[in-house]
C-alpha cells in the first residue's frame, strides 16, 4: 500500500475533503466582510455587491454543465435542481430595481480570477471542477441558509422571496438527504487515490479564491 492510498483508504473521500480543507473553509467563513455583513454592520449595498460577484462565479460553474453531464467524474454531480443562475438573476433584478445591471456589471479582480479558474478546470480537469462544485453548492445548502435568514431579517426581504432566491432550492425537498447523497457521490467518485488528493488541494484553492473575493469586498466597504 502506498502512502497516498493509506491516506485515502483510511476515511471516506467526503470526510477527507471536508477535513483537509477545514482551515481554508474556516478562514473564508470568518472573513471580516462576511462577519460585518452577517452582523448587520453593513447596508444592503454590500449584500448587493456580494450577490453581483456570485453571478460571475455561477456563470462559470454552470456554463459547462451540459458538456460535463456525461463526464464519468463530474457527471454524477451535475444536478439541475442545483442550478442558481436564474435565481441569481431574479435577485439582482430585485436589488437593482430592474435588469439594467446586466449591461454594465463587472467583476472584482479577485472574482475574475476565481471565475477564470473554474473555467479552466471545467475545460481541462473534471476532478478540479468537482472541487469547485462541492465548495459552492454544499456551502449554499448549508451556511448559505444563514445568509438568507440574516438578509431577510436585516433588509426586509420576503421569506424565500426576491432578493434571497439564490439560497432557496425549490427542487430539493430534503436538503439533509440531498447532502448525504452528494457525499455518497464523492465517496464513489471515479478517480484514483492520487487524483483524490489533487481534488483536495483544488478544494483548498477554491476556498482561498473565495476568501480573496471577501477580502476585496471588505476593502470596498471598510468602515
Amino acid at each position: 500500500m502506498t502512502a497516498v492510498s493509506a491516506v485515502t483508504d483510511a476515511v471516506p473521500f467526503s470526510t477527507l475533503i471536508r477535513d483537509a480543507s477545514h482551515e481554508q473553509h474556516t478562514e473564508a467563513e470568518n472573513s471580516t466582510f462576511m462577519g460585518d455583513m452577517l452582523g448587520g454592520r453593513l447596508g444592503v449595498d454590500a449584500y448587493t455587491r456580494y450577490t453581483e460577484q456570485l453571478w460571475f462565479v455561477y456563470e462559470s460553474l454552470e456554463r459547462h454543465t451540459e458538456r460535463l453531464a456525461t463526464d464519468p467524474v463530474a457527471g454524477p454531480f451535475i444536478r439541475p435542481e442545483l442550478s442558481r443562475r436564474e435565481a441569481l438573476g431574479r435577485d439582482l433584478d430585485h436589488l437593482h430595481g430592474g435588469s439594467q445591471w446586466r449591461d454594465g456589471l463587472r467583476p472584482l479582480p479577485a472574482t475574475e480570477a476565481y471565475a477564470a479558474r473554474i473555467d479552466e478546470v471545467a475545460r481541462q480537469w473534471p476532478g478540479g471542477y468537482v472541487a469547485h462544485h462541492y465548495t459552492r453548492y454544499l456551502g449554499d445548502l448549508s451556511g448559505g441558509q444563514i445568509i438568507r435568514g440574516t438578509a431577510e431579517k436585516t433588509w426586509g426581504f420576503a421569506r424565500k422571496g426576491d432578493g434571497v432566491r439564490f439560497y432557496v432550492f425549490e427542487g430539493i425537498g430534503n436538503p439533509a438527504a440531498f447532502k448525504r447523497e452528494y457525499r455518497a457521490s464523492l465517496d464513489a467518485v471515479a478517480v484514483d487515490d492520487a487524483e483524490k488528493l489533487r481534488i483536495v488541494e483544488e478544494c483548498k484553492r477554491a476556498f482561498a479564491l473565495n476568501t480573496a473575493v471577501f477580502r476585496e469586498l471588505g476593502t470596498a466597504f471598510a468602515r
